[in-house]
């Protein structure tokens, strides 16, 4: 059984610790409120521009752009967006189980393209081919992050290194629910509307400017917008995932130092006792 001295140790250790977790969940806390802000902010302006292609969509045939390019797959990129950090409950490691099965179930070549250090760490360990990395803010990420990301893949597909390109993100939806999910990137596919063929069809579309014109401007704005609402997303899942996780964390710690202090004091009481009987023992042998 451990003594006194070391009990008490255990209980100034868990202390320390309850104090950094604590902390650290009133930073993810405070950095969530932020990022579900963002998030809501961007829904529906990313919502109107999907609305927006599903009509496009529904005009006929296009005219032909280098991201509407459908060619045989041959290689297949991956944009895996995690963390750079751990200490978020099972946030990274639910997108690397489903980034890892998704990946094992592609019939060719594939590489991956990484946002947070922890996918690219865990994958090229593992032999795949990472083509690139790029680390976010711990605030957050910006729009400069996802011109950054964007500008890579979309060269990696424009010059023919990939033929088909995926998005792995955490959908946000609250603080406990985080998910895993993957989404077409490149070629881009015109959303799918919810009305009827007969009716998209009948409709008539009256291009200004041109339509080769106006995609070389909606294409890139379209995927730039997929691209910058998989990392707000994931920033809100990271914070959120990391806030639960240290709530736990600290609830656990409390636990911890309550049972660690009915143990001290339960040693503490037995010595007490201890003692007592060895002085009446004494006085009683004296008497004697």
């Amino acid at each position: 059984m451990a003594t006194l001295k070391q009990i008490r140790q255990r209980i100034r250790t868990s202390k320390n610790i309850q104090q950094i977790t604590r902390a650290m969940k009133l930073v993810a806390a405070a950095r969530l409120t932020k990022a579900k802000t963002r998030v809501e902010e961007a829904r529906p302006y990313s919502e109107k521009m999907r609305e927006f292609m599903g009509s496009i969509g529904g005009a006929g045939e296009l005219p032909p752009h280098p991201l509407l390019e459908r060619r045989p797959v041959k290689k297949t990129l991956l944009l895996l967006v995690t963390a750079d950090r751990g200490l978020a409950g099972s946030y990274n490691t639910n997108l690397l189980r489903r980034a890892g099965d998704w990946l094992k179930a592609q019939d060719g070549p594939t590489a991956l393209f990484c946002v947070g250090k922890k996918g690219s760490q865990f994958f090229s360990k593992r032999g795949y081919e990472v083509l690139g990395q790029h680390s976010v803010p711990t605030a957050g990420a910006g729009l400069d992050d996802a011109l950054h990301v964007t500008n890579q893949v979309r060269q990696l597909f424009e010059s023919g290194e990939v033929d088909a390109i995926y998005v792995c993100y955490a959908k946000f939806f609250s603080p406990i629910r985080q998910v895993p999910q993957i989404v077409q990137l490149l070629p881009i596919e015109p959303p799918k509307s919810d009305e009827p063929s007969e009716r998209i069809q009948s409709k008539e579309y009256v291009f200004e400017p041109e339509p080769g014109q106006l995609l070389s401007l909606l294409l890139p704005k379209y995927l730039l917008t997929v691209v910058f609402q998989a990392l707000l997303e994931s920033s809100a899942s990271e914070h959120g995932a990391r806030m639960t996780a240290m709530t736990s964390a600290t609830d656990n710690a409390g636990k911890m130092i309550g049972n660690l202090t009915l143990t001290a004091n339960r040693v503490r009481q037995a010595g007490i006792t201890k003692e007592i009987l060895e002085i009446v023992g004494g006085a009683e042998a004296l008497k004697g």
